[in-house]
């Protein structure tokens, strides 16, 4: 049985009430889980590794926006409404990311999930490529090693929560 957006706490107690049972409990949480959303740090990545849980990050590219939007045309999801402002929220970061990108000699949506990769506890990112070219991006990510020094950078231009939780924000 695998779980959906679940908070750490209900990975837990669901672990609790299956060996409660004799029963193995939950295998796997999938989660919103990417490079700039990255709040699954704080609790449940810590919850999936405690209990030896498999973790499927769903929108690992972010709706396009780790996919390389500033120099692709606007077409695609890229050119729904909404999108513009998302991506002037972000612009700093994502001008800073896209160059970091190019300085590896990569693509965004390679490094995004090499990023994925790149952390122990995560199984696998649930990818959906609709074009020749995402896929592309999630073939060229599986030859794709980041080192400690390109992590730390990513971590500088997209910074987590700063730790699983409490010490991330209580000490």
């Amino acid at each position: 049985v695998g779980s959906s957006n679940h908070a750490g706490w209900q990975i837990a107690t669901t672990h609790a009430a299956a060996q409660a049972r004799g029963s193995l409990g939950l295998v796997c949480e999938q989660t919103y889980y990417n490079l700039m959303e990255r709040t699954a740090e704080l609790e449940v990545l810590p919850a999936c590794k405690y209990h030896g849980m498999g973790f499927v990050a769903w929108s690992p590219i972010n709706r396009g926006l780790l996919g390389g939007v500033l120099d692709a045309p606007s077409q695609g999801r890229r050119a729904r409404a909404g999108v513009a402002q998302k991506v002037e929220a972000v612009r700093p970061q994502l001008e800073a990311y896209e160059a970091f990108c190019k300085e590896l000699g990569a693509t965004p949506g390679a490094v995004a999930l090499a990023w994925l990769r790149a952390n122990p506890v995560v199984t696998a990112p649930i990818t959906g490529p609709r074009t020749l070219d995402q896929l592309d991006d999630a073939l060229a990510s599986q030859e794709l090693t980041l080192c400690a020094e390109a992590l730390a950078r990513l971590d500088e231009i997209w910074p987590g929560p700063g730790g699983e939780a409490p010490q991330a924000y209580a000490w």
